[in-house]
């Protein structure tokens, strides 16, 4: 305090305003879990997607979460060439935050960055699976985009497609990613934070937010408690036990489903009964209510019902432990080593309560005669379990995972996760492999039909899952701020979209 009172008057003023300034404008985001890395082409995975994605980098189109139409963001017009073609004008007078220029060259380098298959990247394995796409710059800002077979909503999928600057290195992840976004990157200091910094230059509106922070705490309870104590500004993701405060707590329906995969091509999960078996023996109702919020809807497929392809007709699997236990007699009488250990896999604060949930039904699976053991595992490690290629001598597995479609098509989810070729498929079904390419191509009602009869056949027959919920999530919001949470918020945290009061 005396070396404080020792600084001239206009000295001290300066000293004690700009901070005070600076801060009226800076907020804290606190997360469940800290990003394993930021790269933009993996920022269809929500703990990176939250941090980069539509800050950091743009989309040439965006999807609006309510109703799925396509407006411009960094395209401001497409058109149809031909079957296989479409046609985007790139918007003129951009600049990356590293000062490259925004034309057609640079969105066809995002492309094909994002298509370069030496470069894990999720954007391509969950939207682009068994396409191959070749981006041509026509002129400075017009980009031609063709594929190899009809893609009717290909301006869709450009909304998922990150644009980073041509400076990236092509098939090598990136920790420090540069766009054209409302936000540059600011620094991460692993273990504590990330930074991210208002683009003074960006080309649309300037956001209110100065500077954001992303901290992250893995128990909800705490998370709720900082924004309560005005430590943090918001928290995306909170437990249905901790959102105890209207004038804080907003639940909103979300676009995610939570399942369980079934790893269907390792005994004894190759034997269909054994998996029907593990179906029959969740007790959804028992979870829904308790563990879960109230307001969670039990699942047959792994997208929600306002997704163009699902399936409203199909049931929801039934608690019959008894049908389980007749099941898993019949498999063993057929020779399926029915009691041969599998693994249940779970992945900590993938969403409120993930831990609870699976030891709940490990010990349903248990009742019924299953020989399961649990494992938690941190998203790195989870991760690389998760997508292809498997390791040949895995065991049995159960997978915990959650899956988030708010783009309005099931192409955005079906390719990926069910047909032979999928990156994160564990099955292979060649009647569904027909259905989802067909229902790739078409259009209307039979694109639509196709999509239904694939997620049938994957729920009654190949029983590839055990669907869990779609699910309901509560967000914690400051009084410094005005937010209104939408479908999209488990996936992306628009900071542009934030106020301060």
């Amino acid at each position: 305090m005396k070396r404080i009172a020792c600084l001239p008057v206009a000295a001290l003023a300066a000293f004690a305003l700009q901070p005070v300034a600076a801060q009226a404008q800076d907020i804290t985001i606190v997360l469940s879990e800290e990003p394993d890395l930021l790269e933009p082409c993996q920022s269809s995975r929500s703990n990176i997607g939250r941090v980069v994605k539509q800050n950091i980098v743009e989309t040439l189109t965006e999807i609006d979460p309510n109703d799925g139409t396509i407006t411009p963001r960094l395209a401001t017009e497409w058109s149809q060439v031909d079957e296989l073609t479409w046609r985007f004008q790139i918007r003129e007078g951009v600049t990356f935050h590293d000062g490259a220029a925004l034309d057609a060259e640079a969105v066809a380098y995002a492309i094909n960055r994002t298509m370069d298959e030496n470069l894990d990247c999720e954007v391509r394995t969950k939207f682009f699976g068994g396409l191959k796409v070749t981006p041509t710059p026509v002129d400075t800002y017009t980009l031609e985009v063709a594929t190899d077979s009809p893609v009717p909503i290909l301006p869709t999928m450009m909304g998922t497609v990150t644009v980073m600057s041509p400076n990236t290195p092509m098939g090598e992840p990136d920790r420090e990613p540069v766009g054209t976004g409302p936000y540059k990157f600011g620094g991460w200091n692993v273990g504590t934070n990330i930074t991210l910094a208002r683009n003074e230059d960006y080309w649309g509106d300037a956001p209110d937010v100065a500077n954001a922070a992303f901290v992250w705490r893995s128990e909800s309870a705490v998370r709720a408690a900082m924004v309560a104590t005005g430590e943090a500004d918001i928290a995306p993701n909170i437990a249905v036990q901790d959102a105890t405060d209207e004038s804080m707590d907003v639940s909103y329906p979300n676009s995610e489903t939570s399942r369980i995969r079934i790893d269907t091509m390792i005994p004894p999960l190759d034997d269909v009964r054994v998996r029907e078996a593990v179906n029959l023996s969740i007790d959804r109702d028992a979870i829904r209510g308790s563990i879960f919020s109230k307001d969670v809807i039990p699942a047959t497929q792994l997208v929600v019902p306002s997704i163009n392809g699902h399936n409203p007709d199909l049931e929801v699997w039934p608690y019959d432990p008894a049908r389980a236990k007749e099941l898993l007699a019949a498999a063993k009488a057929d020779g399926t080593d029915v009691d041969a250990e599998i693994t249940m896999i779970g992945r900590l604060g993938i969403y409120p309560n993930s831990t609870e949930v699976m030891e709940a039904m490990h010990a349903m699976l248990q009742d019924v005669g299953f020989n399961v053991k649990l494992q938690m595992l941190e998203v790195a490690e989870w991760v690389d379990i998760l997508t292809k290629p498997y390791a040949e001598d895995r065991p049995p597995v159960l997978q915990q995972s959650q899956h988030d479609n708010n783009n309005g098509d099931a192409v955005f989810t079906a390719f990926n996760k069910y047909h032979s070729e999928g990156a994160q498929s564990t099955m292979a079904d060649d009647v569904v492999d027909d259905l989802l390419v067909r229902a790739g191509a078409a259009t209307g009602d039979e694109r639509r039909q196709l999509f239904q009869d694939a997620f049938k056949r994957i729920n009654d027959e190949v029983i590839a899952d055990v669907p869990m919920y779609h699910m309901v999530g509560y967000t914690r919001v400051g009084e410094r701020i005005e937010f209104t949470p939408s479908i999209s918020t488990n996936s992306e945290l628009q900071i542009s979209q934030i106020k301060m009061r």
